[in-house]
């Protein structure tokens, strides 16, 4: 007899229904898995087997040919235990096959029939909801997670046996409900808070501008002056995630295998911080079946990369068409696939190998051709792409003394969301979320000189040697400046402010 069950396969962070098909004929007694599976896959032969005859089943001892279609399409990983061994109790009139049609099964099976959690259930659930497939059936523990999406029927199980109940009398069971919105409601952000920062008061202003306009930020400064802790605050004055964003940064991690909580948003926006011997593809993605990198893993969220410096420059290379796009695309020979990658970068370096240049205590030993060298590490191009670069000095022996807090980052968070209302009401007619977005019109519409500020910006570009990357980063600087005053155009103190935010450039 032939049974059809509908699974699906992971394709980058999205999904593609997969037909398992299975045959049970005449012939020698055994297995046979097609349709390009990789090894987990064809391992699944021996897991369902056992599974089968410890559940209480019978298993067919004639030839079984299990079928993924379509064909051309890679299948790999566990999830398609589940689906095979419904397929084969289907095919051997072990169980109602009136319902087949109407779910998708994803789960790995263990020996004794018990049902395990795999990676990807809330991108397959999102496909399965576009696709108009009414429900999904899944391990218990990747229930809540599927349910996170609206208008699909998920059914939880524990137990092989409970699918096959499921589907004999499916009135028995009830769908898992979960109300996505109201958990990120009820989620309130943990991170760590700016009022532990003492002084710094001009690299404070820099991180409220990057967060009010999602600018890229570096800092520069000599060991221990607050450059990795001011970095690690940035997530604490981010605007919450919306229910939408909130989706896509789970799903990502869904697919990567990372989702700690199951059932459950991302309801923090992610702080990446990758160490500096990461690779090339480590920070992209990749794999001969691409997962997502460091960059996608902070979509919505921060990439943190401390000692800039020490990073290989081919590896750095990597960020520039992420930073500018908003995603990475993975080519294969197989396959293509892109990945979202809306991220605001952070990093942080010494302003030379020994750390102190500049520094009004400790003497710098470095010679001119090592600092040279040293910044050299870090390329035109992807220092065009970092809109704020901002000198962290040592802090007074007074500050370091005080006992007094500084400003609690909840009283800034207001002061970035207002900022980013501001942005939302002037780009309503835009594909765009924040001022870090803009493409060159949207600069000649919102970001008009008068003479005054622009002959200001034009001394600035022949004293730096700006390029025009660099002068649209500072115009885009201007407009948040003038958004968390509340301005509606731009001022000559907005586009003085945001030149000042051009440490390296003056450095060099």
């Amino acid at each position: 007899m032939l049974a059809r069950v509908w699974s699906a396969s992971l394709v980058g962070i999205d999904a593609v229904r997969v037909g398992v098909e299975v045959d049970i004929a005449g012939g020698l007694p055994g297995i046979v898995v097609v349709g390009l599976p990789d090894a987990a896959v064809q391992e699944s032969k021996e897991r369902v087997k056992a599974a089968l005859k410890n559940a209480g089943y019978a298993f067919p001892m004639r030839k079984i040919v299990v079928n993924l279609t379509p064909a051309d399409l890679r299948k790999e990983g566990p999830s398609f235990d589940l689906p095979i061994s419904i397929g084969i109790l289907a095919a051997s009139e072990q169980v109602n096959t009136q319902r087949l049609e109407e779910f998708l099964f994803l789960g790995e099976v263990s020996l004794d029939g018990g049902l395990r959690s795999v990676a990807g259930v809330l991108a397959i659930a999102a496909t399965a909801q576009r696709l108009g497939i009414k429900g999904l059936i899944v391990p218990v523990d990747n229930a809540r997670e599927a349910a996170v999406v609206q208008g699909l029927m998920v059914y939880g199980f524990q137990h092989l046996s409970e699918v096959a109940d499921f589907l004999n009398e499916p009135s028995r069971y009830q769908p898992i409900q979960v109300n996505g919105v109201e958990e990120l409601v009820r989620s309130r952000f943990q991170g760590l808070d700016l009022k532990d920062v003492k002084g710094q008061a001009h690299a404070r202003r820099a991180l409220e501008i990057a967060a009010a306009g999602g600018h890229n930020l570096i800092f520069v400064g000599p060991p221990g002056s607050g450059k990795t802790m001011l970095a690690r605050r940035l997530p604490g004055i981010l605007p919450s995630l919306t229910f939408q964003e909130a989706l896509e940064v789970t799903q990502i991690h869904s697919v990567a295998g990372m989702l700690k909580d199951r059932g459950t948003l991302v309801s923090d926006r992610p702080f990446r911080s990758p160490h500096h011997s990461a690779s090339g593809p480590s920070l992209v993605g990749g794999g001969s079946f691409p997962r997502p990198g460091e960059i996608s893993l902070a979509h919505r969220g921060v990439l943190f990369l401390d000692e800039l410096t020490e990073f290989k420059r081919d590896v750095l290379e990597f960020l520039r068409q992420p930073l500018e796009d908003g995603q990475v695309t993975i080519s294969r020979t197989r396959q293509s696939v892109s990945f979202p990658a809306k991220f605001t970068l952070v990093a942080s370096t010494n302003p030379c190998p020994c750390g102190y240049f500049g520094d009004t205590i400790q003497p710098c030993t470095c010679s001119p051709r090592s600092r040279e060298q040293y910044w050299a590490k870090l390329s035109g191009p992807l220092m065009d792409r970092i809109d704020l670069q901002v000198a962290v000095n040592r802090l007074k022996p007074e500050e370091i003394t005080q006992q007094q807090s500084g400003e609690e980052s909840a009283a800034v968070r207001q002061r970035v969301e207002t900022a980013r209302r501001r942005a939302h009401d002037r780009f309503q007619k835009e594909p765009l979320r924040c001022n870090a977005e803009m493409q060159p019109r949207h600069l000649k519409q919102w970001c008009r000189l008068d003479d005054a500020t622009r002959n200001l910006l034009e001394n600035a570009i022949r004293k730096l040697g700006l390029s025009a990357r660099a002068t649209d980063r500072i115009l885009k600087v201007a407009r948040t400046i003038a958004d968390l005053t509340g301005d509606e155009h731009l001022q000559t103190h907005h586009v003085a402010e945001a030149i000042q935010y051009r440490t390296i450039d003056r450095m060099q």
